[in-house]
């Protein structure tokens, strides 16, 4: 089974708190750990909210885009 990457879903945060540092919106929770690893270690299933954050937009000169014009 393939481990879940939080860093790059939608739902997850930083907290910046020393003792939680991660966060997950969809459940709504903070932990010391990955939240993937919470949700595994207490459903026993792998995270059903995982979205993936989408990749930015390349220009025509293949630069990432940063919404701005002109």
């Amino acid at each position: 089974m393939q481990r879940i990457d939080c860093r790059i879903c939608v739902n997850f945060f930083v907290t910046w708190k020393a003792n939680r540092p991660y966060g997950c919106k969809a459940y709504g929770f903070e932990s010391s750990q990955m939240p993937s690893i919470i949700v595994m270690q207490t459903s026993g299933e792998p995270c059903r909210m995982y979205r993936p954050k989408q990749k930015p937009k390349q220009n025509q000169n293949n630069e990432p885009s940063d919404g701005l014009v002109g």
